[in-house]
């Protein structure tokens, strides 16, 4: 086999995603040319970000992130199926970005996503990148679902966190996967950023006080009664997890559970594991350290790499 298809498989983790610039970066610099890519959740934004040609203006954009521009890309919806709607950091990838549709990326690109009414996967491939994007990326219960071909679908990671088997499926011969949520919680880290965290719960509280004044002035009366809900939802004074940290943590258990079945049956040839596991749902601002780590991981990987691609190229 003297020309081998390589898939590369970028795995779902909100902010930890980031560690897959890194990885690639690694991959590019000693001259691994992918084939393919399959994304889920996070994944999928990278995925399209590098076969849309921007995967270095997106890196720019990911290392000038703060806490404010968190905030300020959570399009805070009214909590019916979902708290926040997405569409502004999907829409921020065609400003980088020269193609709209899946059919003008220069790699084949296969995003997952989930039927949320039966369960069934699905492989978005064709018609317009950011509608694939929101459906792939909508983490149940947090973003809301889109519909696409009469069908409502949610993050693809709530079934395949990891989908190796997709990446086969479309025609890899060797399959490079990058595991986003195989480190549990570092409790120790966990300590050492609990300022950070009081601090984050800050800028929520500051972007809860707009969201009142909005509702207020759009709903009147009506408006101040929601506006009494939703300060327990983002009141940093509450001793109990907030919702953000249970969805985002009880998601991450269920991903590294699936995957665990999953990589039992379906093995890649080489599986890059970034040391992410303290990054929460929202800790999109630690882009220079989620980065940095994908790229030493995949840095660590290569010469497994290019030893097994060698074997595959004399069969």
């Amino acid at each position: 086999m003297s020309s081998v298809k390589i898939g590369l498989v970028l795995g779902s983790g909100s902010s930890r995603g980031w560690a897959h610039i890194g990885v690639i970066e690694a991959l590019e610099k000693h001259g691994i040319e992918i084939s393919l890519l399959t994304g889920v959740s996070a994944g999928s934004y990278i995925a399209a970000s590098y076969a849309g040609g921007a995967l270095e203006s997106v890196k720019q954009f990911a290392l000038g992130m703060d806490w404010k521009k968190v905030l300020s890309y959570l399009d805070l919806a009214f909590p019916r199926s979902g708290f926040i709607e997405g569409q502004r950091v999907v829409d921020l990838i065609q400003t980088y970005m020269d193609v709209t549709y899946f059919e003008e990326f220069r790699i084949p690109v296969h995003m997952l996503a989930t039927d949320m009414l039966t369960g069934e996967q699905v492989v978005l491939s064709d018609g317009k990148i950011t509608d694939a994007l929101r459906a792939s990326m909508a983490i149940p219960g947090l973003l809301t679902p889109k519909k696409i071909n009469d069908r409502w679908l949610v993050d693809g990671g709530v079934v395949n966190p990891l989908p190796v088997d997709v990446c086969r499926a479309m025609g890899a011969d060797f399959v490079i996967a990058v595991d986003l949520n195989s480190e549990r919680i570092n409790q120790d880290r966990m300590q050492e950023n609990s300022q950070e965290r009081e601090r984050n719960l800050a800028g929520i509280e500051k972007k809860r006080i707009e969201v009142v004044k909005t509702w207020m002035k759009q709903y009147g009366s009506k408006g101040k009664a929601m506006s009494t809900k939703i300060d327990k939802w983002f009141s940093p004074q509450e001793s109990s997890p907030h919702i953000f940290e249970v969805l985002g943590s009880s998601l991450n258990i269920m991903q590294k559970k699936i995957e665990e079945t999953n990589l039992e049956h379906h093995p890649p040839d080489i599986l890059i594991q970034p040391r992410l596991g303290d990054l929460k749902l929202f800790d999109f601002h630690h882009a220079e350290r989620a980065i940095t780590e994908g790229f030493l991981q995949g840095e660590q990987a290569i010469p497994e790499i290019l030893e097994k691609l060698e074997t595959f190229r004399q069969i």
